[in-house]
């Protein structure tokens, strides 16, 4: 990839993750706090634990951007996390002081092909599509909690029973 097919591509994915960005913030506060421990099945993550893993990998993948290195150190939530309200507002912090910072990346950042884990030795731009990919697929299982716990299903890519098609709020 030459740092201008990676421009172009980044050009194109950064306002998609602003705006999955939005949805899944809207996703994580349709969460009922009384049912956050909710889970469909003993093998699957609680609303809680989700909202993590969906909130923390964002921050992480906008980290490994900023370092250039997509490692895994500590996957454990902290301890002091109450809420699905206390994830937000780290979701929240660190995604809007991050972002801005990822969008100066240079093309030639882009275009460089760093390692995923020892799986991937991709250029840097296609780990975007990764994030989104990933954060789509797993706020997906989570929108399909919302219902069960007696949570209102926001508007995500059109309108829901409990949100009629509208343009969604930032």
């Amino acid at each position: 990839m030459t740092p201008e097919q990676a421009a172009f591509f980044v050009e194109t994915l950064l306002p998609q993750v602003q705006k999955e960005y939005l949805t899944t913030r809207r996703v994580l506060k349709a969460i009922p706090i009384a049912k956050e421990s909710y889970r469909p099945h003993p093998d699957s993550r609680s609303a809680f634990e989700l909202a993590w893993h969906i909130a923390s990998s964002d921050v992480w993948f906008l980290d490994g951007f900023l370092t250039g290195k997509f490692e895994m150190e500590d996957d454990v939530m902290p301890a002091d996390l109450g809420t699905t309200e206390d994830i937000l507002a780290l979701y929240e912090d660190g995604f809007e002081t991050k972002l801005p910072e990822v969008k100066k990346l240079s093309p030639d950042f882009w275009a460089t092909p760093r390692p995923f884990f020892g799986i991937y030795n991709n250029p840097t731009a296609l780990y975007l599509q990764f994030m989104l990919l990933h954060m789509i697929h797993h706020r997906g299982q989570l929108v399909a909690y919302l219902r069960p716990m007696g949570a209102k299903v926001p508007n995500i890519y059109g309108g829901s029973f409990d949100e009629p098609m509208t343009e969604p709020e930032s």
